[in-house]
């Protein structure tokens, strides 16, 4: 499979939507008597969705189609202006933005939509009707979802969120277009290893932020260890997969890195919100302990997932993996919940499971 460069302006495109889902992660850092409000994480999960699709479109088109092109940059830069618009539209208080944030979301459908109606006249054969079954099918979930700006309250989101549905299910059920024209798989995992390594940056930032409310140097000191620790854990097991264990030549639609990402990403900002939440707010236990550690399933299994299927079949882990790390999370689960053990506690047995997890990968 020949080489597909990641183009500069795409590293741009990552950066916007990371501070999309910086202020996305945020809405998980509001504690109220101990607690965090359940609109929020229903807030925090209908926004992350059409955050990470949007993105995702854009990527997969360039996967198939993009040349880098000056007309391909034309585009990236429009949508990138709607993608701003919407990130300056998030926030708890929805529906005071709702018609900003759907300007921006809309406007970044419409335009991959368009860029594929395009192609689709330019491509032959089996690119050329994958290039209209998306164009189309994208183009219908977006009119499904502009037709909730004829509602109010509750309805208006179902018809928004209905169309968003339909968005993300258009290439499921065009399975059969998808596996004719494969994916460029190193580039694809290539782009998720990027947004991957620039959402750590924002476990940076809440060490920084807790690092600066320590208050004395001691307790400073002890969080940025353990924190970074935890972090550079997670990113040896991530990147030892991405890098040295995965299979770049295999022939498939790609649907398992795209959906199984999704549940990466969003386990990602709950665990660095909870590290943040942890360390400066005074948050429930049980609540505290369950969000952590059913995040960190949530990553376990979406990691899993993907790097299994893509891994060469010599290094797939085994069953007595699975059960090890799955038996390791529940026990640290448990432990944590009933034992009298404080939130410093919680992100040392954090640490040990991920140090574990990168070194059941390595070997």
């Amino acid at each position: 499979m020949p080489h597909k460069k990641v183009n500069w302006i795409e590293l741009f495109n990552d950066l916007i939507f990371v501070a999309a889902i910086a202020t996305v992660t945020h809405t998980l850092v509001h504690v109220e008597d101990g607690h965090i409000h359940p609109e929020y994480f229903m807030k925090f999960i209908l926004i992350f969705i059409p955050i990470w699709w949007a993105w995702v479109g854009q990527t997969l088109y360039i996967n198939r189609y993009g040349e880098d092109s000056v007309k391909d940059r034309i585009w990236m830069t429009v949508q990138m202006m709607f993608v701003i618009l919407m990130t300056a539209s998030l926030s708890v208080d929805f529906d005071a933005y709702f018609l900003p944030f759907l300007i921006g979301y809309l406007g970044i459908r419409f335009v991959t939509a368009i860029q594929y109606l395009m192609t689709a006249r330019m491509e032959a054969g089996n690119r050329k009707a994958l290039a209209r079954y998306l164009g189309f099918g994208f183009l219908i979930g977006g009119m499904i979802s502009l037709g909730s700006i004829l509602f109010d309250g509750w309805f208006r989101y179902f018809v928004l969120y209905m169309g968003i549905a339909i968005d993300i299910l258009i290439p499921i059920i065009g399975r059969k277009h998808l596996k004719r024209v494969p994916i460029h798989t190193p580039h694809l995992l290539e782009r998720f290893g990027l947004l991957t390594i620039i959402l750590f940056g924002e476990f940076i930032v809440s060490i920084v932020a807790i690092v600066n409310g320590a208050g004395d140097l001691g307790k400073g000191l002890f969080v940025l260890f353990i924190s970074f620790t935890l972090v550079m854990a997670m990113w040896w097991q991530y990147f030892e997969n991405m890098e040295k264990k995965i299979d770049k030549e295999s022939k498939t639609s790609g649907q398992l890195i795209i959906y199984g990402h999704l549940v990466i990403f969003m386990s990602m900002s709950v665990i660095a919100a909870m590290i943040q939440v942890g360390f400066l707010y005074s948050l429930n236990k049980e609540l505290f302990v369950s969000l952590t550690f059913g995040a960190t399933f949530l990553y376990f299994i979406g990691t899993t997932s993907v790097f299994h299927k893509y891994r060469h079949p010599q290094t797939r882990l085994g069953m007595k993996h699975f059960i090890t790390l799955l038996s390791l999370i529940a026990l640290l689960w448990s432990g944590s919940f009933f034992l009298p053990v404080e939130e410093t506690v919680v992100f040392i047995e954090l640490a040990c499971f991920f140090i574990v997890y990168a070194f059941v990968t390595v070997k």
